[in-house]
């Protein structure tokens, strides 16, 4: 017979395997092909798909001369390659009175969006930094004003700027223009911004106060060095903006200073001669490229930042 202690044994041995005999716990391994992911990743597809169709028609057309594009095969690849709607769209095109295509534009675009950029940045990233950080009398009132002023429709404000701006005696000009874009995007960077570092840890604040840094000190040296995403997010959001703007551009300004947009328009809607499309769609593709590139080089700065810019309210 064998010894009860080493039945025990055997026995106490037996329950502490039987967990590793029973094999792995936990949730049963999904299938990479589940109805479910089918579903998900198909709906995606066919979205893409119909978003960047445009694009490819736009995109070959542009490559292909009048004579191929009049045979009405839209979706067809250029039989022959051809860049010269682009040359024409950048240097030859004509936009009203001048034909010297969209080169001017791009330029005049270039000294309106770079300005208008960095100012709204620059302020809307201190107005959201005090929000957030500096609580002064009255900073819910002027927290409230700013959101208020995001929701007012451009239109109503043109005539009232129009005015505003002949009695500074910038109306018609660069300056003007600039203005009134870091005006209007001051109260969405302002919300973005303070949203942003109202997510900061609030212990580094506190400790650079106990410090003895001041308001600026602690702007320059710890929240801008944390705050790269959400630059990004800005920058992305403004040059899409006022690069893409028509409005404004129309209204504030003249037509030496017309931005891009305005002159992609002009070109468009001409009715003077024959319609090329291949140039018409050179000139929409050469309007639209800075802000794609800029989105897709700082593409993940972006999410980054936007995701972290709505954690609070």
């Amino acid at each position: 017979m064998s010894d009860p202690a080493s039945l025990s044994a055997t026995v106490a041995g037996a329950d502490a395997m039987a967990p590793a005999l029973s094999g792995p716990r936990g949730p049963k391994p999904r299938r990479r092909f589940s109805r479910r992911n089918v579903f998900i990743y198909g709906t995606l597809i066919v979205v893409a798909l119909y978003y960047l169709l445009p694009l490819y028609v736009m995109i070959v057309t542009s490559l292909k001369g009048m004579p191929e594009i009049r045979l009405g095969n839209i979706f067809a690849p250029p039989v022959e390659i051809t860049f010269q709607p682009w040359v024409k769209a950048w240097a030859e095109a004509c936009t009203g009175l001048n034909c010297d295509g969209l080169s001017r534009g791009f330029w005049n675009s270039v000294r309106i969006t770079v300005p208008s950029v960095i100012l709204s940045i620059a302020i809307a990233s201190v107005n959201g930094y005090a929000l957030a950080n500096w609580r002064f009398k009255g900073a819910d009132m002027f927290f409230t004003i700013l959101i208020f002023g995001a929701f007012i429709p451009y239109q109503v404000m043109l005539y009232p700027l129009v005015i505003l701006l002949r009695e500074m005696g910038i109306y018609g000009t660069l300056t003007g223009l600039v203005l009134v874009h870091s005006i209007f995007g001051m109260p969405i960077l302002t919300l973005l911004f303070r949203n942003y570092f109202t997510s900061l840890p609030e212990e580094l604040f506190k400790a650079a106060r106990v410090d003895g840094a001041g308001f600026w000190q602690i702007y320059l040296q710890i929240m801008l060095p944390m705050s790269l995403p959400i630059f990004v997010v800005a920058m992305i959001l403004q040059v899409t903006g006022i690069w893409n703007d028509f409005l404004f551009g129309v209204v504030y300004t003249k037509p030496d200073l017309y931005p891009m947009t305005v002159q992609l328009n002009n070109i468009v809607n001409s009715v003077q001669g024959v319609k090329e499309y291949n140039v018409n769609m050179a000139a929409t593709l050469l309007t639209g490229l800075v802000p794609l590139v800029i989105y897709f080089v700082s593409g993940k700065l972006f999410v980054r930042g936007i995701a972290a810019g709505a954690v609070k309210g």
